[in-house]
C-alpha cells in the first residue's frame, strides 16, 4: 500500500468513474484499475462497488477513504514544512477577509507588508462565506478573519476569537439630522434617510429589532446593501445615507471630522464578533505570525 494508491481511491470515489478519475490523474484507465485492484488485494476486501458506469465506496471503502484523507493531508503538510525550512523563507501569506475585517485591515496590512516585508508574497481574497470556506478547505488560503456568528460548526475548522467590535450608526458631519442639535436621535429619525449596511446576520437582526422594534428588521430597513464597507462609507461621505455597522470602519473619517457616530437611542449595545478560522492540522508558514500580530494590533475599536 502506498500514498499514490490511496490518492487513486479518493479520486475514483469523488469522480464516481474510472474514466473521469484517470483523466484527472493523468494516467491510463487500465493503470488506475490495476492500482485499485492491488490495493483491494492487499487489504483483502472490496473497496468500490462497480455499478455499470458508476462506482461508489463500500462501507469498508468509506472507512479506508476517511483514513486516506488524513494520511494524504499529513503527507502534504510534511512536504510543505520541509519546503519552507529548505527555502529558509517566511513563506507566503494567503488570507481571506470578511467585509468588516477587510475594511479595517486590508489596505493598512498591504501598506505594512510593502514597507517592512516586501519579499513576502501576500494574497488577500474576498467573497461570500461559502466560497471563502471552500478556499480554506481546499488550502487555497491559510486563514480567514470573518464574522464568528456566521461560521458553521465543523470538526476540521479551528475558530479563534480575535476581536469584538462595537456596532453603531455613522453619518457625514454635515448631515441635516445633526442640524437639529439634539443630544440623541430615535430610530424613526434615522429612518427618514436611507440606511446602508452589509449583510446582517439573523442574530444581529434580532438584536436590532429588540432595540428598535419590528421596523428595524434589516431585510426591510436597509435601503443600500453592499458587502464592500469602504464603498458604503464613501457613499455616506457624499450623501445623506446613514451607515449601520462596525464603527471601526469609519475610524479615519471620524478622526478627520468628516464623519460622525450618530447617537441613536437606545444605544445599540451589541458587538460584531470576529474570529480567525484555520484548518485543523494545517502547518502555518512563519510569516503568518506577522498577520496574527497585525490583527491583534489593529482590529479593535
Amino acid at each position: 500500500m502506498n500514498l499514490k494508491q490511496l490518492e487513486h481511491l479518493l479520486t475514483v470515489a469523488e469522480a464516481r468513474s474510472f474514466s473521469r478519475a484517470a483523466l484527472r490523474l493523468h494516467i491510463t484507465q487500465p493503470a488506475l484499475s490495476r492500482s485499485i485492484r492491488l490495493l483491494e488485494e492487499e487489504l483483502g476486501a472490496r473497496l468500490l462497488d462497480r455499478m455499470g458506469r458508476r462506482n461508489e465506496l463500500t462501507p469498508l471503502g468509506e472507512t479506508v477513504a476517511a483514513r486516506a484523507r488524513q494520511l494524504l493531508f499529513g503527507a502534504e503538510e510534511l512536504r510543505r514544512n520541509v519546503d519552507l525550512v529548505k527555502k529558509g523563507s517566511l513563506g507566503p501569506i494567503r488570507i481571506g477577509l470578511g467585509s468588516g475585517p477587510a475594511a479595517v485591515l486590508m489596505t493598512p496590512f498591504m501598506v505594512y507588508m510593502a514597507r517592512h516585508h516586501p519579499g513576502v508574497q501576500l494574497s488577500i481574497t474576498r467573497g461570500a462565506l461559502d466560497l471563502q470556506l471552500g478556499q480554506l478547505r481546499a488550502r487555497a488560503v491559510d486563514a480567514l478573519v470573518i464574522d464568528r456568528r456566521a461560521v458553521p460548526p465543523a470538526v476540521e475548522l479551528v475558530v479563534e476569537m480575535v476581536a469584538e467590535l462595537r456596532a453603531g450608526f455613522i453619518c457625514r458631519s454635515g448631515h441635516p439630522l445633526l442640524a437639529q442639535g439634539a443630544e440623541t436621535y430615535s430610530f424613526d429619525d434615522v429612518m427618514l434617510y436611507p440606511l446602508a449596511s452589509t449583510t446582517v446576520t439573523d442574530e444581529m437582526g434580532n438584536l436590532m429589532m429588540r432595540h428598535y422594534g419590528p421596523r428595524a428588521n434589516p431585510r426591510t430597513a436597509v435601503r443600500l446593501h453592499c458587502e464592500e464597507m469602504d464603498s458604503l462609507i464613501a457613499t455616506v461621505r457624499q450623501t445623506d445615507v446613514i451607515f449601520f455597522g462596525i464603527v471601526a470602519v469609519a475610524r479615519q473619517g471620524i478622526v478627520s471630522g468628516e464623519l460622525v457616530e450618530l447617537p441613536v437611542r437606545p444605544v445599540f449595545s451589541a458587538k460584531g464578533m470576529f474570529a480567525m478560522v484555520t484548518l485543523a492540522g494545517r502547518t502555518e508558514s512563519p510569516s503568518m505570525q506577522l498577520f496574527r500580530t497585525f490583527v491583534a494590533d489593529h482590529l479593535h475599536d
